[in-house]
Order: structure tokens, then sequence, then C-alpha cells
């Protein structure tokens, strides 16, 4: 029996105007997430995770950005809904946790205020019931004395504590899919370490399905069930985060999970890969993108219209490079 899908992306293209043209930052995304699971999708900046996670929130302005393709939520396309239709399942059926709480909360309003926000929106709670599920939410989320944090406003909390709040905002109509872009890049690892655990705890308790946006692959170690890596606007590899790890094929995962410092290896000089992300308006449209970053592997190892290649079951890769791919110091 096929597993429930909670959300299908297919062929996704979001694309920016620079001048007179558009540019794709994300570039035929196909990809699907389940209900008690998390993906991961992981990559440097500027690969395009974030882009897809406000394109699957619809937090683009569409004067500058054209969208393409389809995200199934529901049976129905989410894509072709207008503004309030789309603030039905925003912040209601999908959350999403921000990369950096304190320009996503309002420093003008108290906490109980942004969190009851939600609350109004998309329940039919008197004031009294939304003010007792506000405290309950912020008692959830491990933070002590909630009345007294009810009352403060976002300058007066730690970063953890606003990260806390963010996440207990999402989560205020237990909703059916969290998107959580970087959502502990600001903290210290104790904290880090509490807010991961609270995300997996919470996630249980209402088999919500999480998109992970990061670039700490351990935090997708700990977290993700499977992960997607992104690279230039494509997925150029999707795996089973056991899978991934263990056995990571092509060239761009492999040579991520290179420039990881090991614990073994003091004296050994860490891996750096060779350039940067392409720019939308360089971007090679053509051929493998990574092609440009491992300038040692002949061109015919690449193909020129890549494809995802199921390498192995439930393991797919991008272009044909990683067959015979070695390594600049190997070769």
């Amino acid at each position: 029996m096929d597993k429930e899908v909670l959300l299908e992306m297919k062929d996704l293209h979001t694309a920016f105007r620079i001048k007179d043209d558009y540019y794709d930052a994300v570039d035929d995304v196909n990809l699907s997430l389940y209900p008690d699971e998390v993906l991961a999708i992981v990559g440097e900046s500027g690969c395009g995770k974030s882009t897809l996670a406000t394109t699957i929130m619809g937090l683009h302005d569409f004067n500058y950005t054209r969208v393409s393709g389809e995200v199934i939520f529901e049976g129905e396309n989410i894509l072709e809904y207008d503004e309030d239709k789309y603030n039905e399942i925003r912040g209601g059926k999908i959350g999403m946790i921000f990369q950096d709480p304190l320009s996503a909360l309002n420093p003008l309003q108290r906490i109980e205020d942004q969190i009851e926000e939600a609350l109004i929106y998309h329940t039919d709670m008197t004031k009294e019931q939304r003010m007792a599920r506000v405290e309950e939410l912020l008692t959830r989320v491990g933070i002590e004395n909630p009345k007294r944090i009810m009352r403060q406003y976002p300058h007066e909390l730690s970063g953890g504590m606003r990260q806390r709040v963010i996440i207990s905002i999402a989560l205020a109509c237990k909703p059916k899919i969290m998107i959580a872009d970087e959502p502990t890049t600001a903290l210290d690892v104790t904290i880090q370490a509490q807010i991961l655990d609270l995300m997996l705890d919470i996630q249980k308790e209402m088999h919500a399905g999480i998109i992970l946006i990061t670039h700490d692959l351990g935090v997708v170690a700990q977290m993700a069930d499977r992960v997607a890596v992104m690279y230039a606007g494509e997925i150029v590899e999707l795996a089973n985060v056991n899978e991934l790890f263990k056995n990571p094929l092509h060239p761009y995962t492999r040579s991520l999970l290179n420039s990881i410092p090991q614990k073994d290896s003091e004296n050994e000089e860490l891996h750096v890969i060779q350039g940067m992300v392409p720019s939308l308006v360089n971007l090679p449209r053509t051929g493998c993108r990574f092609a440009p970053r491992i300038p040692w592997v002949p061109e015919s190892e690449h193909e020129e219209i890549t494809q995802l290649h199921e390498a192995e079951p439930g393991h797919f890769v991008r272009c044909t490079c990683y067959k015979h791919f070695k390594f600049d110091y190997e070769v």
C-alpha cells in the first residue's frame, strides 16, 4: 500500500526578475513529504533552499517573482490560491519556523498577542480559551513561568526563548506540516539540541511532516528521515538519511560531507570545495551545474541534459559524473 502523501511538489520553478529577465532560483523540483517524516533540504547558501520554503508558503511578491509547477496539498494545487485562500492554510494547516526570530516577531506586540493572532484567525475560541492555549503552548515549548513571559516583548527575551515563541506560534493550530528554515542557526549548541528535541517530540505528538532547511549536516544526521541535497536550484541527490551518510554519490554531496571536520583527523587540512555557488544570472542552464567546481572531471563524464537517476532503490542522483568521481587529490 502506498503511503499517504502530505505535500507533493511537481515540476516546481520559482524565478526572480532581474532587470527585464526572469532567472530560476528553484528549477524543476519534484519532492514529496509524508506524515511523521522529517525531510531535510541541505546545501550551501544561495542554493535555493529558503526560496523553496517561501514558495510553498506563498510569500513571494508576484511583481518580481514567477512561480510555475504544482504544490499539491489536500488534493489541491495551492499555488493557484489567492491571498485569502492562502491565509486559511498559512499558520493553520502549514506552520513556518523562521530563521531569525527577532525579525519574525513584531517588536511592538506582547508575546501573548502574537501567539493569539493565529488562534483568532483559524479557530472559534473565546478570549479565555485563547489565553489558556497560549499559556499551554509556552509551557509545551519548555518556557518556565509562561504567565510572565506572555506579557513581555520580544527584546526582553533571549535568542533561545524567542525561537521557542516562534515554534509555539507555528504550532498554535496543530499544523499538518511544519517548515523549519534554519531553526537553530543563531543558537548555542545546548539550546540547539533542546529546540531540535522539542520539534521531534511535537512532531510525534501531532504526526506532522517537517521540511527542515539547513546547512548543518550534524542537525540532519540527528533529525532527518530523508535528505534532498540542493545545488544551484536543482535537487542533485535524494536518499534515506543513513544511506546518504554511508554512501553519498553525487560529487557535491561527497564534497559537503568531506568538508566536515573529523575528530580523528586533527592534523589533516579541511577539504575546501573550489569556487562558489554561481549567481542566478551566471548560472549554467545546461549540463551539470556543479561541473565548473570539479574542473578535473572530463566533460564526457557529465550529461548534456542532466536527469535524476535511481542509482539504488530509493536513492536518486543527478547527472552521470558520480559514477567515476574522485577528488582532485585522489586523481
